[in-house]
């Protein structure tokens, strides 16, 4: 342990601390802007700065570790005075169009502007010369608002594996984009949209699609289908002041129907059609002794990845199309001939954790009906706005129900939204296929929690299951070249593209650098899926009644010929230069 001071307080914390985080162990917020915890630990902004008795110069506490009998200073005149100048300079090369930036009241930039009472006129002068870059279907990236604080390199490079992005140039022309001046759509960026929840200002949000949705809401010759994912519920009450960890699944249910929507559906529902599809793929595939292990298709932030970095393995891909894709697909098919409605006057929104599914919606082979599965996808942070921006009262909304018949689901179904789920739930649906018997435990623990890579090994009647479980595209590499070199011993994997799951997913509300490192997000809104299946009274996929009834009248079995020309895709190589 490593005896100090800081501002006169005696302070004991292990060897290797930084003075950041030993004065958060006494109630000291020191300031940061650069930092991340685990990520992003560089020391760059120079916000975070302190005093070392005996330093020449002011330290960066979030890289300066602590030494026996040092007395530090958090807050003295030098101290606000080199922090509130080095706020102002960034300022002054910063696009202060705060009022109609994605970000205002959700910027760090901002809030430390406040509070060190900065004036963000004091520094006039020339601007680095930016673009904006909105090549992709799901992101935009405005360098105008960047402030290099490179935490998007870095959770790119560290966390995702993929290092599309990073610093180019020198000097005051520094900036942050794809090599060779190339824009994002033409990089093998993965479409996670992890870059989005780490960036502190605005220069990086998702491709707005509200507009276009509430279009088609006014349009009196559409009939507008909604589908919220997982997920959502578990995260879109931050937007609106609740404490991360609510379930807000009835209040959104009205929200949406306020908003206009003509059904609101679940996607829960098709994560259980899900299973039905990808659990009988698996047990054939383990009959045939072909393209194993099985690999989960949910992810298209995985998918766009496993096209661009590991090709060779399309043929142990999955096939079944993602829930959302599902979704879309059974509205226009299934429903539409339901209802007598022709497919081309349904317009079908998906509300999404993710910014990949903006990128899923517009893959090929993605048009069960001859028209798109879905036209558009909002993110949860898109809907929290569209709500807002109607002016409905959120906190004060009675829960809704969901409408039926696509509005069903079971316990599985909605845990897709964590790491984890897909497995669990597939195991719950194989294991009383393979077995013939009921499941008197549901719960297969050992693939729950948020570590990067997990592993277990199941005996299902004469046959032994090993399974391994990834979240966040880094972990995702470290099974694919077990694959490639020979040295996988499973046979059936789960890959979600962001870290923790769906939960954690590019779309999701953004929880400042602070929260981030001192708050489990992942895990509180993770349990808030395993609280609902856990008080589900269906909590297997295949005993959905609505499945059951879904596949007697219109697919037949799973697998059928019918069910795979809705329900599965294909997948294509990606040229990654």
């Amino acid at each position: 342990m490593i005896n100090l001071k800081i501002d006169n307080i005696p302070v004991s914390v292990p060897e290797g601390t930084t003075i950041l985080e030993a004065a958060k162990s006494i109630g000291i917020k020191i300031p940061t802007l650069c930092y991340m915890k685990e990520i992003n630990e560089i020391g760059a902004c120079r916000v975070c700065v302190v005093e070392v008795k005996g330093a020449r110069s002011l330290v960066a506490a979030c890289v300066y570790p602590v030494n026996e009998n040092m007395e530090v200073f958090t807050n003295t005149p030098a101290v606000r005075q080199a922090r509130k100048t080095t706020i102002e300079l960034i300022l002054s090369n910063h696009n202060k169009s705060c009022l109609s930036c994605e970000r205002n009241m959700n910027c760090e930039l901002q809030a430390l502007s406040y509070e060190y009472n900065c004036d963000c006129t004091a520094y006039p002068g020339a601007l680095t010369p930016s673009e904006v870059d909105e090549s992709t279907d799901y992101l935009v990236r405005d360098n105008s608002k960047c402030v290099l604080c490179r935490r998007c390199v870095a959770t790119c490079k560290a966390i995702q594996h993929v290092a599309v992005i990073g610093t180019r140039n020198r000097g005051f022309l520094t900036d942050i984009g794809c090599a060779f001046e190339e824009d994002l759509a033409s990089s093998s960026c993965a479409a996670c949209g992890q870059c989005i929840n780490v960036c502190p200002v605005g220069a990086l949000k998702e491709k707005r699609e509200i507009d276009k949705v509430r279009a088609a809401i006014q349009d009196k010759s559409k009939t507008v289908i909604v589908g919220t994912a997982p997920a959502v519920r578990a995260a879109l009450g931050e937007e609106f002041g609740y404490p991360i960890g609510t379930n807000v699944e009835g209040q959104m249910v009205s929200a949406l129907r306020l908003l206009g929507f003509d059904k609101v559906f679940d996607v829960n529902f098709t994560a259980d059609l899900t299973i039905l599809e990808e659990s009988t793929e698996f047990i054939h595939r383990v009959q045939k002794g072909e393209n194993l292990p099985l690999i989960t298709s949910c992810s298209p932030g995985w998918i766009r990845f496993m096209e661009y970095y590991y090709p060779e393995l399309i043929p142990n891909i999955s096939t079944c199309k993602s829930p959302q894709q599902m979704f879309g697909a059974m509205v226009k098919t299934y429903y539409a001939e339901k209802m007598g409605i022709d497919p081309k006057d349904l317009y079908v929104v998906t509300i999404m954790p993710c910014v990949a599914k903006k990128f899923e919606k517009n893959r090929e082979d993605q048009n069960a009906s001859g028209y798109p599965d879905v036209d558009a996808v909002l993110t949860t942070r898109e809907l929290a706005k569209m709500i807002k921006g109607n002016g409905i009262l959120f906190n004060e909304l009675a829960n809704g129900e969901y409408d039926a018949p696509l509005g069903e689901y079971s316990g599985a179904g909605v845990i897709f939204g964590a790491t984890g789920g897909v497995m669990e739930a597939a195991l719950r649906t194989a294991v009383e296929t393979i077995t013939g018997k009921t499941l008197e435990n549901v719960e297969f623990t050992e693939v729950r929690g948020t570590e990067g890579i997990k592993e277990a090994t199941y005996t299902v009647g004469d046959l032994t299951v090993n399974v391994a479980v990834a979240s966040g595209l880094e972990n995702a590499r470290a099974l694919c070249e077990q694959i490639k070199n020979g040295t996988c011993k499973y046979q059936f994997i789960e890959i979600m593209g962001c870290p923790g799951g769906c939960v954690n997913g590019g779309g999701q509300p953004i929880q400042p650098a602070y929260v981030r490192r001192n708050t489990d997000v992942r895990a509180l809104r993770a349990s808030v899926l395993y609280n609902i299946d856990a008080n589900s009274k269906v909590r297997k996929s295949h005993e959905n009644a609505f499945i059951k009834k879904l596949y007697d009248e219109y697919l037949g079995e799973p697998a059928s010929h019918k069910a795979h020309k809705i329900l599965h895709t294909t997948y294509v190589k990606r040229n990654k230069y």
